[in-house]
């Protein structure tokens, strides 16, 4: 069974063991990281957590598509699709413990 964890979740674990932070300050500064991380990306940066991995932009070009439906061509405009590439730590623990 594969677990889930959303941002609240992620907020309410994250509170139970920064015993010093009152959950309201925690949850702030997960908005705040994670707005500053989209923030960067926006202005075409790079995030990188050393041990955990990278996040930057890869560009797509502008091309012509088929919509599958009709055949008919469809022009499919440029785009930047965000990108997560995982550190070799992270890779390293999931791999561990992967069961294939």
């Amino acid at each position: 069974m594969h677990q889930v964890i959303n941002k609240s979740d992620f907020i309410s674990n994250l509170g139970a063991t920064c015993e010093n932070m009152t959950d309201t300050a925690v949850d702030e500064a997960v908005r705040q990281i994670l707005s500053l991380m989209v923030d960067t990306l926006v202005n075409d940066g790079r995030v990188e957590i050393r041990g955990f991995g990278s996040f930057c932009l890869h560009h797509r070009q502008a091309r012509i598509g088929r919509n599958p439906k009709t055949g008919e061509s469809v022009e499919v405009p440029a785009k930047a699709i965000p990108h997560f590439k995982p550190g070799k730590a992270l890779r390293e623990a999931v791999n561990e413990n992967a069961d294939i």
